[in-house]
Formats: C-alpha cells, sequence, structure tokens
C-alpha cells in the first residue's frame, strides 16, 4: 500500500501541478507585455475543485487506474482560458503588467504553503513510522 497514495495528497498534487501551470501561464502573459494582438490566459483550477467538493453522491475506490470509476467523474484538471474579451492597449493587447505580477507574487505564496503542509504531512509520516525528522 502506498502511503501517500490518500484523497489528501492527490488533492495537493494537483493543487501543486495548477500553481506550476499558472506560474507558466503568467510568465507567458508577462513576457507579451507589449505584443501587438496578444490575448493574456489564465488557469482556472480552484473553482473546478471546488465544484467538484461540493457535488454530492459517492465514489467508487480505484486500486489500479484501469478500473471504471464509479460515482463522481475524474477529479478536475487545470484549464487555460484565454481572455479575448478585454483589450487594455491600443495595439489590441490586453496584458497589465502590474495585475500579472501581482497574480504571481499570490502564486507564489499559494505554491510555497502547499509545498510546507506536504512536508509536514510527510513529517508526520516518517515520525509515525520511526524516522527520524
Amino acid at each position: 500500500m502506498n502511503i501517500l497514495n490518500k484523497p489528501s495528497f492527490q488533492t495537493l498534487e494537483r493543487a501543486l501541478d495548477a500553481a506550476t501551470l499558472r506560474q507558466k501561464v503568467i510568465a507567458d502573459n508577462v513576457a507579451n507585455v507589449d505584443t501587438p494582438f496578444f490575448k493574456r490566459s489564465e488557469v482556472r483550477f480552484e473553482e473546478l475543485l471546488q465544484q467538484e467538493m461540493n457535488g454530492a453522491g459517492i465514489e467508487g475506490y480505484r486500486t489500479d487506474p484501469r478500473h471504471f470509476y464509479i460515482g463522481r467523474p475524474a477529479k478536475p484538471e487545470p484549464q487555460i482560458v484565454r481572455d479575448n474579451q478585454s483589450m487594455i492597449n491600443n495595439n489590441l493587447n490586453n496584458v497589465d503588467i502590474d495585475y500579472e505580477m501581482a497574480l504571481m507574487a499570490k502564486n507564489q505564496l499559494r505554491y510555497n504553503v502547499m509545498v510546507q503542509q506536504v512536508s509536514g504531512e510527510i513529517k508526520k509520516i516518517r515520525t509515525a513510522i520511526g524516522g527520524r525528522v
């Protein structure tokens, strides 16, 4: 049995993956701040995760990735969404550098908190099985 195969670790893993993807998307937005006709993108994950967690119903436990899903569908994956509606510059670019840098700082803080959470959980498991901290 894999000790780290708990739903909380799987959720943290997906959240860390989403934060990594978000960092790449924000960096792409910042890199194209002066590119004519460039439209900014953003990553949607927390909203999808919240919808999944609010959904009622049961879910079957899968011991192998080849097993069928029972109950709710697969866990949500981060989605990249392009904003084609807004326009900030005369060159039809919609990247606001101040907003993007604030998003990058917020994402970095969120990522650091999740890494600390994973590290703390692993430290607890090591302590429980008799390992040194």
